[in-house]
């Protein structure tokens, strides 16, 4: 039979796309292989993940989409629930629909892997039931990944929350960890996503292997951490890591369609080399009215030129989540009055999205002020943009502490003790990236980096080696 390959990624948009990238870069390896991609009932933006999958399906017929069955949630569980937790239930829910995909892909193909999202581990358990080696396909960093390993041997030496912990926390291969920049999902050891992701990390360790999205140069501290075992107990294994990063999505198309040339790069055309801070907070990011007005004038007094993706805040009018998709933003009445006005000589401000990846590599972008995503960092450090780390939500301030003290292509955005950022620090944090002096530190980091990065995935880079150790793997399985 046809050899396989089960991909299951979470629901967001961002994990789908980069288990879409995966499956892209298998084929790329082995065309022979088939790529099946389960897609769970999304808790939310439905309507994303459906324009993307219809553009997937036109341009990658190898690439199989498998729709699972809607699952029943617990009134208790809203669509207004914490995101995690709401998303953890429903993939929970999911096994059964999982085990009868799995059964239905091997009665026409041999399934050689299943590959899960971290969010997906539960999953696992199935695929050992029908002798399927399962795989994690890690969309962050190795230090993220280091913490998460790490997390079971921290809960058994506290009883306290990190959120109420006011310690610097030590993990192998990463920085002194304040607490309190834990990721969010896990800070409050009474929530049902801390016991989730407590039951996730120690379900790492039972994989056959662990791909991560990221390479050696970019955090080798982190990975030889990994590969020497420091983040599990003595008796434990660490699986096999295999660095196959940077995956870079180039998902530059809006609901995939359409092959006109967005304003935003049209204009970025007409601006000087490397002067344009670019400003764009991921998928789910939003940001209170409050707070959009204080960046307008940290913006405006900062005399930088700016391209900003500008979203509608949430519903609470606090710096939130997107769960459902957002309508278009109301420019005139979120921003200081007269602001676009004043600004039209040197910024712009779009509605709701831009392709970032192609902005990032334009040649007019010199600094990315960014949630801290993985996706963006990546796509930030492969374009050498440097960025102003302003975390949002699930690991990010996490990965903050990691960009700036151990990677170093990043400036921290300094917020208050509730999360706000003032105007005052928007403007300094711009100016100094932007500055060729202050910035010069953080710009030559990121451009040896991406010089770096290059040579991690051309033929003979240690993605590439990666990659064939993990095909080498799957082929003794025929």
């Amino acid at each position: 039979m046809e050899a396989a390959i089960v991909l299951y990624p979470s629901p967001p948009i961002g994990h789908l796309v980069a288990m879409v990238e995966l499956g892209q870069l298998i084929l790329t390896r082995h065309p022979s292989l088939s790529i099946h991609i389960l897609i769970t009932t999304p808790p939310y933006r439905a309507d994303d993940t459906a324009k993307y999958i219809a553009s997937v399906s036109t341009t990658n017929p190898s690439i199989i989409f498998h729709h699972l069955s809607t699952v029943s949630l617990p009134p208790s569980l809203t669509s207004s629930s914490n995101h995690e937790s709401l998303t953890l239930e429903i993939l929970r829910l999911n096994n059964p629909n999982v085990r009868q995909a799995l059964l239905s892909i091997s009665t026409n193909f041999s399934v050689r892997a299943f590959v899960l999202d971290f969010f997906c581990t539960i999953g696992l358990s199935v695929a050992a039931d029908l002798n399927i080696p399962g795989y994690f396909f890690f969309t962050s960093g190795a230090a993220c990944l280091a913490a998460f390993l790490y997390f079971p041997t921290l809960h058994t030496t506290t009883d306290k929350s990190f959120k109420d912990l006011n310690a610097l926390i030590s993990i192998p291969g990463v920085p002194p960890v304040p607490s309190s920049d834990m990721a969010k999902p896990i800070l409050d050891r009474n929530d049902m996503a801390y016991q989730c992701f407590l039951e996730n990390s120690k379900q790492l360790s039972k994989s056959a292997g662990i791909m991560i999205n990221t390479y050696e140069s970019l955090e080798p501290r982190a990975i030889r951490a990994l590969s020497d075992g420091l983040c599990l107990p003595e008796n434990v294994p660490t699986p096999p890591i295999y660095c196959i990063g940077p995956l870079i999505i180039a998902h530059n198309k809006k609901g995939g369609g359409g092959d006109d040339v967005p304003e935003c790069l049209t204009w970025l055309d007409s601006q000087p080399s490397g002067s344009v801070v670019f400003l764009c907070f991921g998928s789910l990011g939003l940001f209170s009215k409050k707070q959009l007005q204080e960046i307008a004038i940290g913006l405006e007094r900062s005399g930088q030129r700016f391209l900003w993706v500008v979203r509608n805040p949430p519903a609470e009018n606090n710096t939130g989540v997107a769960i459902t998709e957002q309508p278009e933003p109301e420019l005139e009445s979120l921003l200081p009055d007269g602001f676009l006005g004043r600004t039209k000589s040197r910024g712009l401000v779009v509605k709701s999205w831009a392709p970032q990846v192609a902005v990032l590599n334009h040649k007019s972008v010199g600094g990315f002020v960014c949630h801290c995503g993985w996706n963006s960092v990546l796509e930030a450090v492969c374009a050498g943009v440097p960025i102003v780390a302003w975390p949002l939500y699930a690991e990010q301030r996490f990965n903050r502490i990691v960009l700036v003290e151990e990677i170093k292509i990043a400036l921290p955005m300094d917020e208050s003790e509730d999360g706000f950022v003032s105007c005052d620090v928007v403007e300094k944090r711009v100016r100094e990236l932007m500055d060729p002096e202050e910035g010069d530190s953080v710009r030559k980091r990121t451009k040896a980096l991406q010089s770096e990065a290059h040579a991690a995935l051309s033929e003979g880079g240690s993605a590439r080696v990666a990659l064939t150790e993990v095909f080498e793997k799957w082929n003794q399985l025929g």
